[in-house]
C-alpha cells in the first residue's frame, strides 16, 4: 500500500513539474492557483500567515536558483514582526533600490521643505547700466534647474537696470567635491554628471548664462568665464529653488539617477559637511543604520543611486529602512506617494498587472546587468500592511526576475479562499 502512495505522489510531482507549476516561470502560466501543493499540503488551505510562508517557500525553491540567488524578507508592519526570511542577510547589489536608503535618509534629515538653491551674486559696481566686476553663479546641485530658471537669472539682471556686463563670470561649484562620477560606476553607462551647477542636466552653466543674456539684449563685453569661490561680501541678485519633495517624485517614480545623486550629496551638505562628499553622506546613513539596531560596518554604501557596483546591502537592511519610514509619519508621508504604483505609474506602470497587485504594490525597482530588485509596501488580504525586499542576483534575463517578483507580491496580496476575497 505504501509503495502505491509513493508511486502516486511521484506521478503527481512529475505532472506538476512538467506543467511548469514549480519548475518554470512561464509567461503564459496563470497566477491564480499557482500555489497548488507545497510539501504535500495545499498552501491555500493554511491559515494566514502560514499560507504566505508556504507560497514563498515554493517560490524560493524554483530551479532558477540553481544558477542565481535571491535575498528575500517580508515584514508585517501591522503586527511589527518578521513574516518571512530567505537569505535576508546575504550581501547583494541593490541596483536602484539603493534610492530607498537615499530617500529615507534625506527626508529624515532634511524634511520635505528643504530647498536646493542655485544663486546669482555680483561684486563690483553698476553705473550707466553697466556692471563692471564679477558675477558669481553659486551651485547647490539642483537637478531641476532648467532653461526657464536661466531666463529668470538673466531677467533679474535686466531688472537691476543692467544692459552691459564687463568682467568675469565665476562658476562656484564648491558645494561638493570635484568628482564628476561616482565610485564604482561603469565607464560605458549613461552616467549623470555630478556637478553642483547644471542646467537641463548639462554642465555648461556659464556658457548658457552668456547665451541667455545675449538673448535678452544684455551685452557681454570681453567677458571671462572661470571657476572659483564666491567671497563673503558679494551682493545677492536672485536665487532659484526647488524643494526636496519636487526632486523626490521623479527620483523614485522614474528612477532618475541624477536626482538621487543630488539628494545623496544634499545629505552631506545638510549635515554641515562642506564640500559635500560621498563619504560624508555615507556617514549620515551609517548613523541611521545604527539607530535601527544594525551594524553599518556590515554593508558597503558607495553612492546614492545604485549605479555603483561597489554597493552591497541586504534584503534585511532595506526592510528595516522601510519599517523605519513606516514608523515615522513625517518620512512615510513623503516616501509612500513617491513610490511607483503597480500597473499605474513610474517604472511599475507596465508590471504587476495581476488583480491583487495592481494599485496595491507601491515599490522601488532596481536593475543592473545580472541584478533585479524590488522593495516596497503592499496590503495583505487581511488588511495588514507589509513591507518587503527581494534582491535577485545572477539573473541573465530581467524578465525572469520580474516574473518571480510578481509572484512574490501575489503571494502576499492574493486571498486564499472565496471567503477571503470578500
Amino acid at each position: 500500500m505504501m509503495k502505491k502512495y509513493i508511486l502516486l505522489w511521484l506521478s503527481v510531482f512529475t505532472t506538476m513539474t512538467a506543467s511548469g507549476q514549480w519548475s518554470t516561470l512561464n509567461d503564459q502560466q496563470p497566477m491564480n492557483g499557482q500555489w497548488s501543493m507545497v510539501n504535500g499540503s495545499m498552501a491555500d488551505s493554511l491559515p494566514w500567515p502560514q499560507n504566505v510562508r508556504a507560497r514563498l517557500d515554493s517560490l524560493v525553491g524554483l530551479p532558477m536558483f540553481e544558477t542565481s540567488t535571491v535575498g528575500l524578507m517580508v515584514y508585517d508592519l501591522s503586527a511589527d514582526s518578521v513574516l518571512y526570511c530567505h537569505n535576508h542577510r546575504v550581501l547583494l547589489r541593490p541596483a536602484s533600490t539603493m534610492k530607498l536608503l537615499t530617500a529615507i535618509t534625506a527626508i529624515d534629515l532634511l524634511g520635505g521643505n528643504y530647498r536646493l538653491n542655485t544663486s546669482l551674486y555680483y561684486k563690483g559696481t553698476i553705473s550707466n547700466r553697466t556692471l563692471r566686476g564679477t558675477l558669481y553663479c553659486v551651485g547647490g546641485m539642483d537637478p531641476l534647474f532648467d532653461g526657464n530658471d536661466m531666463r529668470a537669472f538673466a531677467n533679474e539682471l535686466r531688472q537691476l537696470g543692467v544692459d552691459t556686463i564687463r568682467g568675469t563670470i565665476v562658476a562656484d561649484c564648491t558645494m561638493k567635491d570635484t568628482l564628476r562620477l561616482g565610485e564604482g560606476w561603469c565607464w560605458d553607462d549613461r552616467n549623470p554628471i555630478l556637478s553642483p551647477l547644471l542646467v537641463s542636466r548639462k554642465a555648461n552653466f556659464t556658457e548658457r548664462l552668456v547665451g541667455e543674456l545675449a538673448a535678452q539684449h544684455v551685452e557681454v563685453d570681453s567677458i571671462r568665464l572661470t571657476t572659483g569661490r564666491m567671497p563673503g561680501d558679494a551682493r545677492f541678485i536672485c536665487s532659484r529653488t526647488h524643494t526636496l519633495q519636487q526632486v523626490l517624485v521623479p527620483m523614485m517614480k522614474e528612477s532618475d539617477n541624477l536626482f538621487a545623486e543630488s539628494l545623496f550629496y544634499q545629505i552631506a551638505a545638510g549635515s554641515g559637511k562642506r564640500p559635500a562628499t560621498a563619504k560624508g553622506s555615507r556617514a549620515v546613513m551609517q548613523q541611521l543604520i545604527r539607530r535601527m539596531g544594525l551594524n553599518p560596518e556590515v554593508y558597503r554604501i558607495a553612492d546614492g543611486s545604485g549605479l555603483s557596483l561597489y554597493n552591497y546591502l541586504s534584503a534585511e537592511l532595506e526592510v528595516m529602512f522601510l519599517r523605519y519610514a513606516w514608523q515615522n509619519w513625517q518620512v512615510y508621508n513623503l516616501l509612500y506617494p513617491s513610490l511607483p504604483i503597480a500597473g499605474v505609474d513610474g517604472t511599475l506602470q507596465k508590471r504587476m498587472l495581476m488583480p491583487f497587485n495592481t494599485g496595491n504594490v507601491h515599490a522601488k525597482t532596481g536593475t543592473l546587468s545580472g541584478v533585479s530588485a524590488l522593495s516596497g509596501y503592499c496590503t495583505a488580504p487581511n488588511g495588514h500592511v507589509l513591507c518587503f525586499s527581494t534582491i535577485n542576483q545572477g539573473v541573465m534575463r530581467a524578465s525572469t526576475a520580474h516574473r518571480f517578483q510578481e509572484r512574490v507580491c501575489s503571494a502576499l496580496t492574493e486571498p486564499s479562499t472565496e471567503t477571503d476575497r470578500k
